[in-house]
């Protein structure tokens, strides 16, 4: 069942493996593109906390590659407010995941800056590797 669509705000893979594998899997791949995790948003767990409701597990992961970052940042310090790229992982259902990286060129899109477009471009070829890599592992 590994396949990969596009939607109009990222990349789709769904993979036959448990949520947990899928998290690490995700955050492995990522960091063979230069991608570390700044953050973890636990969505099961909060929205338990919050609104005492039980959800399917799901993570939102905050992935930032530094050297993409500062070239970003470098050009318009206000393209802050689009980072990190975000990553979800969730669990559809037994044994089957599903993991969505965000289109960069998607999130840059409300800015003009120049040469803020070839940023995105490399981060979003360095993400579409990421799911081609989870689609095939």
């Amino acid at each position: 069942m590994d396949y990969q669509t596009a939607n109009e705000i990222g990349m789709i893979v769904k993979i036959n493996t448990d949520f947990e594998n899928a998290l690490t899997r995700a955050t492995d791949a990522l960091k063979v593109e230069g991608f570390g995790v700044l953050t973890e948003i636990d969505v099961k767990e909060t929205i338990k906390k919050k609104l005492d409701v039980d959800f399917p597990p799901y993570k939102i992961l905050g992935a930032c590659n530094p050297s993409l970052a500062y070239r970003a940042l470098t050009i318009d310090p206000q393209v802050g407010l689009l980072l990190p790229c975000n990553v979800t992982v969730r669990q559809i259902k037994d044994g089957i995941s599903e993991i969505s990286l965000v289109d960069p060129l998607v999130m840059l899109g409300v800015i003009t800056t120049p040469g803020l477009r070839e940023v995105a471009e490399e981060a979003r070829a360095r993400l579409w590797r990421v799911a081609a890599a989870l689609k095939n592992s």
